[in-house]
């Protein structure tokens, strides 16, 4: 991918050339209280991040209400072992009356607000609410009518890749694609609650780059920071992790969810690792110059009169820069010096 493949969010630009973007993943960590939702809002805000993410489904819009063995969640699953999956979806989800105050809050705050719909209803509503983007959820990445759908709306659209092969992406970007939109962000993701950072496997980040030709980022559900300030380090230049206000307070989602102390230092650490990115430069930096300055270098270390010969004991390799490149020490030794120096005089070619 070239360095000018750039997606614009909102009033953001998303790409190689611009500071990671941070979106903040609301999902469960509501509690079912809209104050919470709001509060979570504010609490990404004074984060930095520049954007706040829902998911717009409802029970009867992913699922239907029933208890076959199929219908729960496996026994072993860490956080939602045995759970029914109409019921875990419904204490999950965020009514759809709550998103025009979500949205509108965020927007006070400067922040970037959309979501991720599960079906054609969830579209309605947001292109309702204004959403200037739109997320495709790790499982839904085949359903090829919904992605038609977002794709026409002309908006960006974002995919999350957990859990699928490197076919169902292809299918996925060429449909988008297909619908003359070309505005497609690839998020890495392993969709697993929590994650384990040795499943992240973030060297495919820039192989998704450059495969799907595609602005490239991770949806990480690993614990910490750690995994998404790598991810930029290969390529990610958005970074998506759930936030919630204290995962002490429990919660569908909080267990491998940020609290804001940790989504600030996602934010400046993420930025900070995009600048020392810099560019491929093999030689020293402008803010290298008092480093270079302070080098090594062969100095008269003890006074000489003019005649006397060049030795160990008065000309050594010493720190600061000034005089001739260690390297020539072999060279002046034996010589004889051309005038008087005192100690702490830079040797040059001209005094010996």
């Amino acid at each position: 991918m070239s360095a000018s493949r750039t997606v614009r969010i909102g009033e953001h630009v998303v790409g190689e050339e611009h500071r990671p973007f941070v979106v903040a993943e609301m999902s469960g960590n509501h509690n079912g209280d809209l104050g919470r939702a709001l509060a979570i809002v504010d609490a990404i805000a004074q984060s930095g991040a520049q954007a706040v993410k829902l998911q717009t489904y409802t029970a009867e819009t992913i699922t239907i209400d029933a208890d076959g063995p199929a219908f729960r969640v496996s026994s072993g699953h860490e956080l939602w072992g045995g759970k029914n999956l109409y019921q875990l979806y419904t204490e999950a989800h965020t009514p759809w009356e709550w998103h025009a105050p979500i949205f509108e809050r965020a927007r006070e705050h400067g922040l970037v607000a959309f979501s991720s719909p599960f079906d054609d209803t969830a579209v309605d509503l947001l292109e309702d609410l204004g959403a200037p983007v739109y997320k495709i959820a790790s499982l839904e990445i085949a359903d090829l009518a919904l992605l038609r759908r977002v794709a026409r709306t002309g908006k960006p659209v974002i995919i999350s890749t957990g859990a699928a092969t490197v076919t169902d992406v292809d299918t996925a970007v060429r449909t988008i694609r297909a619908e003359g939109n070309d505005q497609v962000v690839v998020l890495a993701c392993t969709s697993s609650y929590p994650a384990s950072p040795s499943e992240s496997n973030l060297r495919s980040i820039p192989v998704i780059r450059d495969t799907f030709d595609v602005v490239v980022g991770l949806s990480d559900h690993t614990a910490g920071i750690g995994a998404a300030v790598a991810a930029v380090a290969l390529g990610a230049v958005l970074v998506e992790k759930h936030v919630t206000l204290a995962r002490a307070d429990g919660g569908v989602d909080s267990d491998f969810s940020l609290e804001p102390h940790e989504l600030a230092a996602l934010v400046t650490e993420t930025e900070r690792g995009w600048q020392a990115l810099g560019r491929v430069q093999l030689e020293p930096t402008a803010g290298e110059a008092e480093s270079r300055r302070l080098r090594r270098s062969l100095y008269v270390v003890r006074d000489v009169r003019a005649g006397e010969v060049v030795t160990p004991e008065n000309v050594r390799s010493i720190r600061p820069a000034g005089g001739l490149e260690p390297v020539h020490l072999d060279t002046v030794l034996g010589r004889r010096f051309t005038r008087d120096a005192a100690r702490g005089t830079a040797l040059t070619w001209d005094l010996v």
